[in-house]
């Protein structure tokens, strides 16, 4: 006999967390290990009880699903919740393993469980951020906040309040009121994030806010710094130089 699908229940509704805790109790391989109730605790539960499955609302007040995901280490199996979604709906017929639509059914919730056992030890999970950027609309906005996870606790960082981001490997360092804030992501990811007019790429491994730039000067052959209206002094390549001297 299989293990049993250890699951986690979030939505920040009582009622449907309480429907779903309902009728997975006549599914003798599912044990439920933890409910959350928002998008903040989500990412706390998730990280102390590492579920094999994942009940997941989409619209939360302060997190929302997709961004609970992106803060997650490992993909559990996730089904996510919706009154309706069409970005998810979308994504999720290709990417992961179902979707619900509320109000849900004992027979539906059914389905998206044999789902869940079919793909259980199968192939690897489509990695989150493949899997959040398919579920978000074709032409996603600029991204209006940035979150990082430090342990349980996350930051939440606003776009504009952003000073620049280095490269670190695989993470980029966020440079913002004074602090800096590890996150695991690339700077190209970043890039793609957030409002070009406002962000440009002046180096290989700095991406600058536009209106922290004080003036730029040269620094050697060839080469210049950014000096930032607090004093700091960040690289700039030829390529990062052609990209914003217009606008000094």
């Amino acid at each position: 006999m299989s293990a049993a699908l250890r699951t986690l229940i979030v939505d920040d509704e009582e009622l449907a967390r309480r429907v779903l805790r309902e009728f997975l109790a006549a599914h003798a391989d599912v044990e439920i290990v933890g409910e959350a109730a928002n998008g903040f605790e989500a990412v706390r539960v998730a990280s102390e009880l590492d579920p094999d499955l994942l009940f997941l609302d989409i619209q939360m007040p302060k997190l929302d699903g997709f961004e609970v995901l992106e803060l997650l280490d490992r993909a559990p199996a996730v089904v996510f919740v919706t009154a309706f979604d069409e970005h998810a709906i979308r994504a999720f017929e290709v990417h992961a393993v179902d979707y619900l639509l509320k109000p849900v059914s004992p027979e539906r919730l059914g389905q998206a469980l044999s789902r869940v056992r079919e793909r259980r030890g199968a192939a690897p999970a489509t990695p989150l951020a493949q899997l959040v950027a398919a579920a978000r609309p074709d032409a996603p906005r600029p991204v209006e906040r940035l979150l990082v996870r430090d342990g349980a606790k996350v930051h939440v960082i606003q776009a504009e309040g952003l000073d620049y981001a280095v490269a670190r490997d695989d993470y980029v360092e966020l440079f913002a009121d004074g602090r800096s804030f590890l996150k695991h992501q690339t700077l190209a990811d970043l890039e793609a994030q957030l409002d070009r007019a406002r962000f440009v790429r002046i180096h290989r491994s700095y991406l600058v806010n536009v209106e922290r730039i004080a003036k730029i000067e040269p620094y050697a052959k060839d080469s210049r710094v950014a000096v930032l209206k607090d004093g700091r002094e960040l690289p700039m390549s030829r390529a990062g130089y052609a990209r914003i001297r217009d606008r000094f």
